[in-house]
């Protein structure tokens, strides 16, 4: 196998020019002991767009379980039998109380998760109640992930101060009746153009490692160029048990900096997060994961634990990266 030309690929992604089908297969079958060459080149790109700054969010499970939908990947799933907590959403008090936390930490983002469907009306009362409270106290970029939304709760979230909506396509078109069958990957594109027109910034990604093929990794990475969110959460499968890929262990950690470097080469300029999954798939190779992404989850997952904000802020100074500040909050006339 001839060798590479990793800097043709971020000659590429600098240009506006999209790589070549053959070239994400070739670069997501990069040899281990080319990997470092294929992480600078990557690098390059991220340096360009974002120096060597590094965003933190932090995640809140504001209401858990309890969800009717049969995601095969997740926990909180009506089909799961993991044992997780499962409480209904939240009071704006404690909501509160997590983002002062978040914001102690140095976060940027504070991410509001809910399991189900997509909120009732009066979930999206609370919610909003909420984030009026955040924003008038704290200089925290705000983004909710409550599944499917209508154009009405979109507007409602977009006037108490909601900056940006998650909402995954978590995989390519093709596979993605292999991970779920209570909602289709046409509802998930449905509930993004809600978004967008209700004027809300676009934090949409995948997950990796739950079966898919390289194709479907290049597919997921050109349709998310296509979109053009503002930021893509790379999550790398951690599998639970009582969930039917709770046996699905494909990944490696070198494997997963190939899948961060697609996704940087494929969308350069979007900010890229290394979420759900990082420590228990990158293991002892996770710093290198500040290579191709610029922003990353501290403090844990919805169900799952994770790197507490002090031991990642010691990993990311110690390789010479630097703390994205929040905004501060503007003074009162």
């Amino acid at each position: 196998m001839s060798k590479q030309n990793y800097e043709l690929y971020a000659d590429k992604a600098l240009a506006g020019d999209c790589l070549t089908d053959a070239e994400g297969l070739a670069l997501l079958h990069t040899p281990d002991e080319e990997l470092l060459e294929l992480l600078a080149a990557a690098f390059r790109v991220r340096r360009h767009y974002f120096g060597r700054r590094v965003l933190l969010h932090v995640l809140m499970n504001a209401k858990s379980g309890l969800c009717p939908e049969d995601c095969g990947y997740c926990s909180q799933s009506s089909i799961s039998t993991a044992g997780i907590e499962r409480y209904p959403l939240q009071s704006r008090d404690a909501i509160l109380e997590q983002a002062r936390q978040a914001a102690r930490v140095g976060a940027k983002r504070f991410c509001l998760v809910i399991s189900g469907r997509g909120p009732t009306d009066r979930e999206i009362e609370q919610i909003t109640d909420a984030v009026r409270a955040i924003k008038q106290e704290l200089p925290l970029g705000l983004c909710c992930s409550l599944g499917l939304l209508t154009r009405a709760q979109a507007d409602a979230l977009k006037a108490a101060g909601v900056d940006r909506i998650n909402h995954n396509l978590n995989t390519s078109e093709r596979f993605y009746p292999a991970i779920c069958s209570t909602h289709t990957y046409d509802d998930r594109l449905d509930t993004l153009e809600q978004v967008r027109a209700a004027s809300l910034e676009r934090c949409c990604g995948l997950i990796a490692g739950q079966g898919e093929t390289d194709q479907d990794l290049i597919d997921v990475a050109k349709a998310l160029r296509e979109l053009g969110p503002d930021s893509i959460p790379v999550n790398f499968l951690h599998p639970v048990q009582g969930t039917p890929l709770e046996h699905v262990h494909d990944l490696t950690p070198m494997r997963c900096l190939k899948i961060l470097s697609l996704f940087r080469f494929y969308n350069p300029a979007t900010e890229i997060r290394v979420a759900g999954g990082r420590e228990y798939n990158l293991g002892h190779l996770q710093p290198l994961s500040l290579y191709p992404a610029n922003a990353m989850f501290v403090n844990g997952y919805l169900t799952t634990s994770g790197q507490p904000a002090d031991e990642a802020i010691t990993m990311i100074r110690q390789m010479g990266f630097e703390i994205e500040p929040a905004v501060p909050k503007p003074t009162p006339v």
